[in-house]
């Protein structure tokens, strides 16, 4: 009761001077204002601090130690980032193109495929619709390793069982049975299959979602307007007025591409995969974690991460953020 009491009179008291004394008074006068507001709140602002704040800060800081996980951390500075861009050899020479290959081709293509499922789907009568539209997002839905395990490795198994293999060997076309997913030149291109058939979840919903929404009365001005062909409704028409949808879509495709950069280690059953060729930063961050124990460096890798995320997601509300004047 003291503690209300103490912030009823800070709320109270007449306006403080200018500055950071002013800035907490008024900030504590609008959250007794609508505390009521703030209290249904608290459960999610206190989960997203304790699971999503701490962890970001910790990680921060841990990035600036030497820490094994037993040992109390040992502050370095920014050695390990000195030495991540200057002597880590496997994290410039593969796992930076790996990864910039990986996410440019399942981010961008990903979120391509699912406007595209989407708008195709959407143009559907709708007795059929919701069909089509559980069987693309159906594969999200068991994107686990258990189900990569038995679906993927099973069409690309490396005996004459394997779906893949027995196919090319009935038609000719191999002679012996190919490792596909043990071979470094094959292994990105199937991890890039199974991401983009795995990566039409949620966001894809989102733009069915959003295409249902466009006023019809648009496409109808847009022809007295000029708009003559369906490719021409679709850029001046139906991606302007779902920009909303189409910003969560892109959110939810660069979230999916990083998750699924572990997926090499699911296919292949390699924790480090052969001649890193399916090595992207995730894979690193574990190396260094789980199987070198050098937490630190593993901070300073997941920071990067998180940066390099945090530009990509600034360039899409970039984007398809709405404007002021929209």
């Amino acid at each position: 009761m003291k503690s209300v009491t103490r912030i009823e009179a800070a709320v109270r008291r007449p306006s403080a001077p200018n500055g950071y004394k002013a800035r907490i008074v008024l900030f504590l006068r609008e959250i007794w204002a609508e505390r009521m507001s703030y209290l249904f709140l608290a459960p999610f602002l206190l989960s997203f601090t304790l699971f999503i704040i701490v962890p970001v800060a910790l990680a921060m800081l841990l990035s600036l130690t030497s820490f094994n996980g037993f040992e109390f951390p040992r502050f370095i500075g920014i050695s390990n980032f000195i030495y991540m861009f200057t002597q880590d050899v496997v994290f410039m020479k593969h796992t930076i193109p790996n990864t910039l290959k990986f996410s440019i081709v399942v981010g961008p293509g990903g979120y391509i495929l699912s406007f595209v499922f989407a708008w195709l789907i959407h143009q559907l009568p709708q007795s059929i619709r919701n069909y089509f539209s559980l069987a693309v997002y159906a594969p999200s839905i068991m994107a686990t390793s258990v189900a990569l395990t038995m679906v993927w490795t099973a069409a690309f198994s490396g005996d004459s069982v394997g779906y893949l293999n027995s196919i090319l060997l009935s038609l000719g076309l191999i002679e012996s049975p190919q490792l596909w997913l043990q071979d470094p030149k094959y292994l990105m291109t199937f991890m890039i299959i199974v991401t983009l058939w795995t990566n039409m979840g949620v966001g894809f919903l989102a733009m069915l979602g959003g295409l249902q929404t466009v006023n019809t009365e648009l496409y109808e001005a847009g022809r007295i307007d000029g708009v003559k062909s369906k490719l021409q409704e679709v850029y001046y028409i139906t991606i302007p007025s779902m920009k909303p949808q189409m910003l969560f879509s892109a959110v939810m495709a660069i979230v999916g591409a990083i998750k699924a950069g572990s997926i090499s280690s699911g296919l292949s059953g390699m924790a480090i995969t052969p001649q890193y060729a399916g090595h992207v930063i995730n894979n690193h961050i574990y190396d260094y974690a789980f199987l070198r124990y050098e937490w630190g460096y593993a901070s300073a890798l997941s920071v990067v991460l998180l940066l390099m995320s945090y530009g990509i997601m600034r360039l899409s509300y970039k984007l398809f953020g709405t404007k002021e004047d929209e």
